[in-house]
């Protein structure tokens, strides 16, 4: 299916992208406005984009039913601070009953259950409850349109960092597996970050990866192997040569016991086992094992 936004309504426009462009971390901003009433909503178009200076951009896009603006928007605008809240599982619920519309007056803090904790230099308060704060000051609010669902883009500087001691480790870093945040997807689902689906990709080094196309063939055609496998296989540097010292008795029974095809078939699997199990190195020698027998 081929889908032209343009001829969609803004619903439909809503439906696909939010859909698609998924899992999408949430900006849980607090602002005051002029006569320091505080609100507080969740935004979930919101990312960080540089961290030298260090800037996040949310956007409180104007509501596609009726094309009205949030009260986030209009404080940011009249008081350019906003403290950035980052949101676990445990709070989860009352952060999405927070993005209630609630009137012009109405203290999302009370209505969500949070607590209010008081910034150290900007006006709006924290949400206490959350394990990491941003103090942050708005650079820009840039409006992208004047129609439902148009977005408006808040640069925000981040000047302090709060951070719960639960969430780090010995070092004082940042334990990725002690977070557990939670994303936005499309429509009412969410996912949850947490240590049955937390997975590491070794980042490629400085050096450049072979690639892809420079694996032999007999690994870049095998139907075994999949897309992320030969990604692994190809993030060496150099092709591995084989090594003579190399000897693993699975290789010998199998070669002993099979035919060519199900034997080379057989090792391709191991091989992927290997990958899985991080063991690239070994993934490595066995397919150029399974080489022998072409």
């Amino acid at each position: 299916m081929i889908i032209d936004l343009n001829s969609l309504n803004g619903f439909d426009k809503q439906h696909y992208l939010q859909h698609i462009i998924a899992p999408r971390p949430v900006c849980f901003a607090s602002t005051v406005n002029r006569e320091d009433i505080v609100n507080l909503s969740p935004f979930s178009f919101f990312n960080l984009f540089s961290t030298n200076p260090p800037v996040v951009i949310f956007s409180p896009a104007r509501r596609v039913r009726n094309n009205t603006t949030k009260h986030t928007l209009e404080n940011v605008l009249e008081v350019p601070e906003v403290a950035i809240n980052i949101v676990d599982y445990a709070m989860v619920q009352q952060t999405s009953l927070a993005s209630c519309e609630y009137d012009k007056g109405v203290n999302e803090f009370q209505k969500a259950g949070f607590t209010m904790q008081p910034s150290s230099i900007i006006k709006p308060p924290l949400v206490k409850e959350s394990k990491a704060k941003m103090e942050c000051r708005v650079l820009e609010v840039k409006t992208l349109g004047s129609e439902g669902g148009a977005g408006n883009l808040v640069i925000c500087e981040v000047l302090l960092l709060h951070l719960d001691d639960a969430i780090l480790d010995a070092d004082k870093r940042v334990d990725q597996q002690k977070i557990n945040q939670v994303a936005r997807l499309g429509g009412d689902w969410y996912c949850k970050v947490d240590e049955q689906n937390l997975f590491k990709v070794p980042k490629p080094n400085i050096h450049l990866g072979v690639g892809v196309d420079a694996l032999p063939a007999s690994i870049k055609n095998s139907f075994i192997l999949s897309g992320n496998d030969l990604g692994m296989l190809a993030n060496v540097t150099v092709i591995p040569q084989k090594d003579a010292t190399f000897s693993d008795d699975y290789l010998d029974v199998l070669k002993a016991k099979h035919p060519k095809t199900t034997a080379l078939e057989l090792l391709h699997l191991y091989a992927k086992k290997m990958i899985i199990d991080g063991a690239v190195d070994k993934a490595w020698q066995i397919l150029l094992a399974a080489d022998s027998l072409l």
